[in-house]
């Protein structure tokens, strides 16, 4: 094996490596037919009059004061729904043009990649803000994933378009993309340093900047210097990832970044027969794993920090990853997965047609009993990993300073006949505030958002030093429990000496029960004391009890009305990512100021 790191190894792989091209060029009409007989004519049919419907649409216009919009209000959807539009009727052409091979999409395709080339910006405007300087282009998200694009179409469909299309896609990919990669060290996502620690953008810039240098760039010596660089970049990505292989990003930006790092792996190890190959290692399979891990239910996941609460995994890399790695399991969990949204993109696209699941129905993926992550603090516990309604905890430690943080050390999650009745609310909408100095005034990213204590009406703090500590945690066919020391998380005028969260998941009785117990000590004189679960689920209080009810789940909340007081809150129109939102916060608070005391609940299925 070859030097991932050594430009001069890597460029001679290059150079003695001769592999066919990682997909078959439109011309090569068996091997699509190959394509169109494995998919069947319904799935065929649909793309074709996809492709039919885009050939007769107009190219959405994309101006400059829609640009300008995000800086102005602070919007995103203004600007990046057109620009997506015209990325998936590209996608739609590409595809249907590769399927049918009669040459009637080439026109229209021509016209939407022509627009495409004549954007003087592939950046976002949340990323980028104001309008482009032609001699400084910003490598974001979205350049990245156009130049792809742009390269895959021109493997696919080059030699079929106008000469001047092929040409004009290797100028700007080169100007956009390969030259200020190799030339200019302001990219914060590229390597970790002292300021900045990268996250999913790693992978996603390098997999579109590499994958497009290996379809477009013929300086073999260029072209070994770009992957040299990816290869240092990759490791800095692998190790944000805990030494289990867990993302606080969570399973949706797994599935992002990871779902790149995949593409990449597969570009360099395909162009150089194996001999650089970015899946080595135990870490990687670990990594692999993680949604695996963070199942709650069929299609559920668990969603601590800034991720969606219904997560749609990219099957078509579970599929590849279930196959390359030899890990069976991410096949069955792809079944669960609707088509992924990241499919109406042409580098997912073309790959869901090669990267195909099992014609036959392959059994149903059940996850562990127990599963911890031990650098992230999270742990999943299953009553039943056989039933898919069974009682499932999930709970986290951690701190305040991780990936798309938001203020959670010691959130729970409980979830009941398929649902988060205990809930984490997810994510907020995507705005410019929401990445701004006031992240935190949004409560999405506070802890008084989340199912945490509140200490003498303390919220958390932001920021790595502000966290957990591990006391315990245990797995047993009996019981999981973790026990952390939060005091950490919290600023002095909470007055904490001790603030101690146990949850533990016992499979005793016939469906389980979660307990959660909270012990606070203060420092310096009688202080209140509430523990908070948050909701989207019916509350009903009663003198010993409180009850959630969801949409399919209901627990049932025991406490003890010696100690604490129960109380609601409605919380109206939160702005999540999915919309507005009524939110419940349910506390459970001291009846009286105490020195020292405990909040002992009982959550069992109702």
């Amino acid at each position: 094996m070859l030097s991932q790191y050594n430009a001069v190894d890597i460029e001679h792989a290059l150079r003695v490596a001769s592999p066919p091209p990682p997909f078959p060029p439109a011309t090569d009409r068996a091997a699509w037919g190959e394509v169109r007989s494995a998919l069947g004519e319904e799935p065929v049919g649909e793309i074709i009059a996809q492709a039919e419907s885009c050939a007769q649409s107009p190219i959405p216009s994309l101006p400059a004061t829609l640009y300008l919009e995000f800086a102005r209000t602070g919007q995103r959807e203004g600007y990046q729904r057109p620009r997506s539009r015209r990325r998936q009727m590209f996608n739609s052409l590409v595809l249907a043009e590769c399927l049918e091979g009669q040459g009637r999409f080439l026109d229209p395709l021509l016209d939407v990649a022509w627009a495409i080339c004549e954007e003087s910006s592939w950046a976002l405007p949340a990323h980028q803000r104001v309008l482009t300087d032609m001699e400084r282009p910003v490598i974001d998200l979205g350049a990245a994933a156009t130049a792809l694009e742009l390269a895959e179409l021109d493997l696919l469909l080059g030699s079929q378009l106008d000469p001047a299309l092929g040409k004009r896609i290797r100028y700007e990919v080169d100007r956009r993309c390969l030259t200020p990669y190799l030339t200019r060290h302001d990219h914060w996502w590229l390597y970790n340093t002292h300021r900045r620690t990268v996250n999913n953008w790693t992978a996603v810039c390098n997999a579109g900047v590499v994958g497009a240098a290996i379809h477009l760039e013929p300086d073999m010596a260029r072209l070994a210097e770009i992957v040299a660089r990816a290869a240092r970049s990759m490791d800095d990505y692998l190790s944000t990832f805990d030494p289990d292989g867990g993302s606080t990003e969570g399973p949706g930006y797994w599935s992002y970044g990871f779902g790149n790092y995949t593409l990449l792996a597969h570009l360099v190890e395909q162009r150089t027969t194996g001999m650089v190959d970015f899946w080595q290692g135990e870490h990687v399979r670990k990594i692999a794993q993680f949604p695996l891990r963070t199942v709650l239910s069929p299609g559920r996941y668990v969603n601590f920090s800034d991720c969606d609460r219904q997560v749609s995994l990219n099957a078509t890399q579970l599929i590849y990853l279930a196959r390359r790695l030899d890990l069976p399991d991410l096949e069955r969990l792809a079944q669960t997965q609707s088509r992924h949204r990241r499919e109406q993109m042409l580098i997912w696209g073309l790959r869901s047609l090669f990267w195909r699941p099992s014609p036959e129905p392959l059994e149903r993926f059940s996850p562990a009993r127990h599963d911890w992550f031990s650098g992230m603090m999270w742990m999943m516990a299953r009553h039943d990993p056989e039933d898919p309604d069974a009682l499932v905890l999930a709970a986290k430690g951690g701190h305040n300073g991780e990936m798309h943080n938001q203020n959670d050390v010691g959130n729970i999650i409980v979830h009941i006949d398929g649902e988060s009745v205990i809930a984490d609310i997810g994510r907020g909408r995507y705005t410019r505030a929401y990445f701004g100095p006031e992240r935190y005034d949004h409560l999405v990213n506070q802890s008084l958002g989340h199912s945490v204590p509140v200490p003498n009406g303390q919220a958390q703090l932001r920021g790595k030093e502000h966290g957990a500590t591990l006391l315990e945690h245990r797995a047993d066919e009996a019981t999981d429990l973790m026990s952390i020391e939060m005091r950490g998380a919290y600023p002095e005028e909470a007055d904490l000496a001790s603030l101690r969260r146990t949850v533990a998941l016992h499979r005793d009785g016939p469906r389980g029960w979660v307990e959660l117990v909270d012990q606070v000590r203060f420092a310096t004189r009688p202080g209140s004391m509430e523990s908070v679960l948050t909701t989207f689920g019916q509350v009903e209080v009663a003198s010993a009890w409180v009850l959630l009810r969801g949409e399919r789940g209901a627990l049932r909340v025991a406490f003890d009305a010696d100690v604490v007081v129960p109380r609601v809150e409605l919380v109206k129109d939160v702005d999540l990512a999915e919309g507005a939102t009524d939110v419940r916060r349910v506390l459970f608070a001291f009846s009286k100021p105490a020195q020292e005391g405990t909040i002992r609940l009982r959550i069992e299925p109702d």
